[in-house]
């Protein structure tokens, strides 16, 4: 118990002095003549000089520096330091001078400190990007664009712009893009709507992808294919879909294809008109929707999976009616996410609306789009789901 108690004591007195050297002001060696022997005495603050050294009965004395005098450090200087920057031409006072630090200057905007010249920062040139801004302490950094992106202009603060995507927007390349040029779409003659075509309604997608299983092997696609009726999809189309679009994809890009080639069969033509008017009552409640950049931003950052960039969004808002934009970019999430649910994507963003203050007939807009596609496909499913297995027989359903 002894032996614990001491070892106790002696830790609270390592512990008592550390914090008092901690808190204390720091020291120097001084030479008292009066005592004739060196003494400890305490540094002067920032801002302060060594008025009077300390002696044997008295503490060191601290004065202010005076105007135009300063002090950074702990010290025991017997004065300041006289404030002698002065800023030179190009450059600006950034911090006056006080009593704990000297005058700073600063090069002007667009120019960085080498020696002693502010020197202009570096402009990239075409097909060089700038990958750090210069600052007034350092030169632009330059680095040649990479592959897909390009500069056609010299700036001292612009980066390398990615390459347009002609294909996203419904264009082929007449150009292709380099390092210091943009790719070159090809601009048709077709009015903004023929622009604007995307290749599936979400219609056509709600029906086709809960009429028939959502799941074929490349033999049940094979079955598909072979037992629809009317005029057949020829075997090179197959082959394409099969080697364009994954397993879950397959079966949905076939079904559309065929409806195509048989649309005037009588058939076919009513599945025709049950998409056109569902088409026609979704694009009723875009139309009200009238979604501005920032909401069109937010409602494609909600979906799932691969996201569709802002400039997506800006060409197709430059490029499209009001009633096609929100269509042609769930089409383009669409490309980029084949595997996964127009629908249930949809209904997942519009979960989230309330927390960005959607304006409410925008947001009513929005879920009565939701609906009328929830709504069109419960009313169809059991429908075309016996009609799709009369046409088909017993052995899609095996598979």
């Amino acid at each position: 118990m002894n032996k614990f108690l001491c070892c106790t004591l002696v830790f609270l007195d390592i512990s008592v002095k550390w914090t008092t050297q901690e808190t204390s002001p720091p020291k120097y060696l001084h030479y008292d003549p009066a005592a004739s022997r060196q003494l400890m005495c305490d540094l002067c603050p920032p801002g302060t000089y060594v008025k009077q050294h300390c002696t044997a009965a008295r503490k060191t004395e601290c004065a202010p520096c005076p105007d135009q005098y300063y002090a950074e450090d702990w010290n025991s200087n017997e004065e300041c330091q006289y404030c002698n920057t002065v800023c030179k031409e190009l450059q600006y006072v950034k911090q006056e001078c006080n009593s704990t630090q000297n005058r700073i200057c600063e090069c002007n905007e667009g120019r960085y400190l080498e020696i002693e010249f502010c020197l202009r920062h570096t402009e990239c040139p075409p097909g060089f990007g700038v990958v750090q801004p210069g600052t007034p302490e350092s030169d632009t950094i330059c680095q040649r664009c990479p592959e897909g992106f390009f500069s056609d202009e010299t700036s001292s603060k612009a980066s390398c712009q990615k390459h347009t995507n002609c294909s996203a927007l419904g264009r082929k390349i007449e150009l292709k893009g380099n390092a210091v040029r943009d790719n070159t779409c090809h601009e048709n003659t077709d009015t903004s709507a023929q622009k604007c075509r995307i290749d599936v309604t979400l219609c056509e997608e709600a029906l086709f992808r809960f009429a028939v299983p959502e799941k074929l092997t490349h033999d049940g696609l094979n079955v598909l294919t072979s037992d629809l009726p009317r005029t057949k999809v020829n075997i090179e189309n197959i082959e394409r879909i099969k080697q364009k679009h994954s397993s879950q994809e397959q079966m949905f890009q076939l079904l559309k294809l065929w409806k195509q080639q048989n649309k005037e069969q009588d058939m076919v033509k009513k599945i025709v008109q049950d998409i056109d008017l569902c088409e026609n009552r979704v694009l009723k409640h875009i139309g009200h929707a009238n979604l501005t950049f920032e909401q069109l931003n937010i409602l494609m950052m909600s979906l799932p999976g691969k996201k569709v960039g802002k400039e997506d969004i800006q060409r197709t808002l430059k490029l499209c009616k009001p009633t096609e934009q929100f269509l042609i970019l769930l089409n383009l999430w669409r490309i980029k996410n084949e595997d996964q649910d127009t629908i249930k994507a949809l209904t997942h963003g519009l979960k989230h609306l309330k927390a960005y203050h959607f304006p409410r007939k925008t947001t009513q807009s929005l879920k009565k789009i939701a609906k009328s596609l929830h709504s069109f496909t419960m009313y169809h499913i059991q429908l075309y789901q016996k009609l799709f297995f009369e046409m088909i027989g017993n052995q899609v359903q095996s598979v």
